[in-house]
């Protein structure tokens, strides 16, 4: 059974994140303030993480001036590893959304892999600004003791030799798109991306084929996994 809880605002993408040296770097306001703008570069595969602790409901604002090279920022939701909800080498320079939990978010500035490779300067001038307006309605809620604004079980494989059987999964919901957490029966995870309802990657490294029948989607991932996902959990109803 699908419960549903409301959608919340933010927007999107997987981001490439490099394997290379992390700097994790606090990010603090000035009393009195709702933001700062951080001056800054990077070299080669190095990255740098800006931590900022943040309540739901905050509005989040990131945007990037490139002053030399080619950096670019991922946002991470707090607990998400490596999941990206928003990519600025796909969706530009400038983020705004509101946030959809409690934690520390992540920014990650960072050089597509072939300016890495080469070991170039990227410089840039970093603006955020987290603005308080929580939200307080009750179609925002999340469900009971979980990050989720919807949790069901869906139909899955992801071991080879195996029948379909059941996976528990949730949503969490943004204005343009939704990140569906799998755990699978073998006792791992999976995480998919949908951006205006359709899903359109995953953290796997294997490749993605999806089929929508009816208010399905069978999302094939590699040449063993199938998950089959209800549009009603990804956009409420």
């Amino acid at each position: 059974m699908i419960r549903f809880a409301g959608a919340v605002l933010a927007f999107s993408a997987f981001g490439a994140v490099p394997a290379a040296a992390q700097q994790a770097v606090p990010v603090h306001f000035d009393r009195g303030t709702s933001g700062t703008t951080i001056t800054s570069s990077i070299v080669g595969r190095d990255y740098k993480d800006y931590k900022l602790g943040l309540k739901a409901g905050q509005t989040l604002s990131v945007s990037m001036k490139v002053t030399g090279g080619s950096p670019y920022f991922n946002i991470i939701e707090p607990n998400a590893g490596d999941v990206a909800i928003y990519n600025s080498s796909t969706d530009g320079q400038s983020y705004q959304g509101q946030t959809s939990q409690s934690g520390t978010y992540t920014i990650r500035v960072y050089q597509y892999r072939a300016s890495a490779r080469r070991g170039e300067k990227a410089s840039y001038r970093l603006a955020i600004r987290a603005a308080n307006a929580v939200m307080s309605h009750s179609h925002d809620a999340l469900v009971p003791g979980t990050p989720y604004h919807a949790t069901t079980r869906i139909s899955c494989v992801s071991e080879p030799d195996k029948p379909m059987s059941l996976c528990e999964a949730g949503v969490t919901r943004r204005q343009s798109s939704a990140t569906v957490h799998i755990s699978t029966p073998d006792g791992g995870e999976r995480t998919i991306l949908y951006r205006d309802g359709r899903a359109v990657s995953s953290d796997s490294p294997a490749g993605m084929l999806v089929d929508h029948r009816g208010d399905l989607s069978i999302v094939r991932i590699g040449t063993v996994e199938v998950y089959e996902i209800p549009d009603g959990l990804v956009m409420g109803g």
